[in-house]
């Protein structure tokens, strides 16, 4: 434990700037444009909202519509942070990418490889650091920003005669949503295994150009099971059932680190996401909806793959040490 305990920390280290200070400055330009428009907002007065049909003023709105405003800001507030879970996926794929390449290239595994470390520990240590160490970071950097919004747009409402403090802070769904959030990290973890096990595959053994063979080579494969597809099959808007399954082969291969991505595979309608009489986002039902997407066969048939391919992947950083 005391070895991967190092081991985390300087992944961590080595990759501050994107992991930790990058979305802490995009998180900080965000609330700083969010903010900056409900000031602006507030200078020229276009508070209103439609309320059957007709646009009222947010200073008239009846308490009844005052308290479905805060449970709707309650129970969707964590949404203001979306870009950055976009953002995660771009970090996630990228370190992955580069996380057995560079090592190699700056000849740094030679270090490595002489400390008591094995190959199992030091890869196992980069799989935690995508799957785990950064999607943490990003989660809490986006509660702190959803959060500070929340309450800043709070406070430009009480300057129109709105005052939704108490009953925001009243609500269950403003403390339960980052346990929400995180609730979700298993999920995540199972859906982005086989990216990083391919991606890792990849940065384990390809001397160069490790983005044009991850990327371009799956994408190469497609377009040839395409064609192999319209020999066999003729010209078929689907492509044909072997190019079904080779698409979704890359698709989940390629996109598994973008937060989200079981529901492709588990669809459910934005109608059962909703609170009756929309009246905010209904969090239960997103978090089972999520966790039943695990009872698929494609996420376990995922995890399989992501496994062997980290397997593949320790196993070539036992001999490949050239820069």
């Amino acid at each position: 434990m005391k070895t991967m305990k190092w081991l985390l920390r300087r992944e961590f280290w080595e990759h501050k700037g994107s992991m930790y200070i990058a979305p802490v400055v995009v998180a900080s330009l965000m609330l700083a444009t969010m903010v900056g428009s409900l000031i602006f907002g507030k200078t020229v007065r276009v508070f209103n909202m439609e309320v059957n049909g007709q646009h009222v003023a947010i200073n008239g709105l009846p308490p009844e519509m005052q308290a479905k405003l805060a449970q709707i800001a309650t129970s969707g507030y964590l949404f203001v942070s979306a870009p950055l879970f976009l953002m995660l996926a771009v970090v996630v794929f990228w370190y992955c990418l580069g996380a057995l390449y560079d090592e190699r290239r700056d000849r740094s595994i030679l270090f490595w490889k002489s400390l008591p470390v094995s190959d199992e520990m030091s890869v196992l240590s980069k799989v935690l650091t995508a799957a785990v160490v950064s999607p943490a970071i990003t989660g809490a950097v986006a509660i702190v920003l959803s959060l500070v919004f929340l309450f800043a747009a709070c406070t430009v409402l009480t300057f129109h005669g709105v005052n939704l403090f108490s009953q925001v802070i009243a609500s269950p769904n403003l403390y339960l949503a980052p346990l929400a959030l995180f609730s979700l990290l298993p999920v995540y973890i199972v859906w982005a295994l086989p990216t990083i096990g391919w991606l890792m595959l990849v940065s384990s053994w390809a001397r160069s150009k490790v983005f044009l063979w991850a990327v371009g080579a799956p994408i190469v494969a497609l377009l040839i099971v395409r064609w192999v597809s319209f020999l066999i099959y003729g010209i078929q808007l689907d492509g044909g059932p072997l190019f079904q399954v080779v698409r979704e082969i890359v698709v989940h291969g390629l996109a598994g680190v973008m937060p989200g991505i079981w529901f492709k595979y588990h669809v459910i309608s934005p109608e059962a996401l909703m609170l009756p009489e929309h009246a905010g986002l209904n969090v239960p039902v997103l978090i089972s909806q999520s966790w039943a997407s695990l009872a698929s066969a494609e996420a376990w048939i995922g995890v399989a793959a992501g496994v062997a391919m980290l397997y593949a992947a320790v196993r070539i950083r036992r001999w490949r040490d050239e820069g």
